[in-house]
């Protein structure tokens, strides 16, 4: 995979079409949980056929923005973790259970009532589809291992260590499939690092590092303060990040645009490469170039600009499409002022 300085990537997902989904519904809720039907637009036996026609929209819009690395825009999701976190062994979706969302609020959540184990692949015909859309680099996302613990009510386990552990077995054998049918880069989302900084201490590293085991390709580990159309308030420093320089992936996923963030923690993580968030999600408002540069210059003090990509502070699915258009299209051209002032 080769790439050039200052890539651009999504981090995960892309504004879903008004057709495909009820962004009225999205808003109104945390990101569900467990499986939620009533977010979609399109009658069930039509479905299938729009998520893929969604996909191929969110790949386009990327591929006209610019972007060197392409994602299927996370078009046939409710959201980041339940479409994978519903389809195991060992999880009673007909009973969900409840837990504190990172907000403090209790959500309905999977229910654990035996070992969790994977059913089967989850998400290769998707990768398949995927591959055939662009012929760029592709990166796909898989909810974390320790993120799904902590969103999930445990009935079986003897502790939240032991599921962690069994959740990262699950997405090993899904690492390994996704791989294989094509994706370039696998990504884990673990936003509940940050959430949870003492639990991800104890074991939230070692079931991410089991998680990646052996994996065939280039990986990388998202981690954030939520979606910013929901959670309002940034503190400027993260809770949780220098120890991910112990996780044996290659790539970390940081926001920096809302939160300021102080950007010297960079130099606590001197390995990875770091998707650097330069897209501020909070606001409509699209940025500059000139404004991502100024972003991306506070992190050059601290990181060689070969481990930079640049990237969204998060998802972009609460976004409005022509929004999220605009915001990728100044990135990319940032971006290449970048390459010609730094090449």
């Amino acid at each position: 995979m080769t790439l050039p300085l200052f890539p651009t990537s999504l981090v995960g997902s892309y504004s879903q079409p008004d057709w495909l989904i009820d962004k009225a519904k999205l808003k109104g809720r945390f990101p569900p949980r467990t499986r939620a039907q009533e977010l979609w637009r399109v009658a069930p036996e039509f479905l299938a056929e729009a998520k893929q026609d969604a996909v191929r929209l969110a790949v386009e819009d990327q591929v006209n923005a610019g972007l060197d690395i392409i994602t299927d825009g996370e078009a046939c999701r409710e959201s980041y973790s339940n479409h994978f976190a519903t389809a195991l062994n060992g999880v009673d979706i007909d009973n969900p259970g409840q837990a504190l969302d990172r907000s403090g609020e209790p959500v309905p959540v999977p229910r654990i009532t035996g070992a969790i184990s994977r059913k089967h692949p989850v998400s290769v015909e998707e990768v398949k589809y995927l591959r055939t859309l662009t012929d760029r680099p592709i990166k796909f996302t898989v909810p974390g291992p320790f993120t799904m613990s902590q969103q999930a009510q445990n009935d079986w386990y003897d502790s939240p260590a032991a599921a962690a552990m069994d959740y990262a077995a699950a997405v090993r054998e899904e690492i390994a499939d996704l791989f294989a049918a094509g994706a370039d880069v696998i990504q884990l989302d673990e936003p509940y690092m940050q959430a949870r900084p003492e639990a991800a201490e104890e074991y939230g590293v070692a079931a991410l590092n089991a998680a990646l085991e052996g994996a065939a390709g280039p990986t990388c580990v998202h981690i954030c303060f939520g979606y910013a159309m929901l959670i309002h308030e940034r503190p400027q420093g993260y809770s949780f990040l220098p120890q991910l320089a112990d996780a044996c992936c290659q790539q970390i996923s940081i926001e920096t645009a809302q939160s300021s963030l102080d950007c010297s923690v960079l130099t606590s993580l001197p390995a990875q490469t770091i998707l650097l968030g330069v897209i501020d999600l909070s606001t409509t408002e699209v940025e500059t170039p000139e404004t991502i540069v100024a972003r991306v210059e506070r992190a050059l003090p601290y990181i060689d600009k070969e481990r930079v990509v640049l990237a969204p502070d998060c998802g972009m699915k609460y976004l409005p499409r022509d929004v999220s258009l605009a915001k990728l299209e100044s990135m990319v051209e940032a971006a290449r002022r970048l390459r010609s002032q730094y090449s």
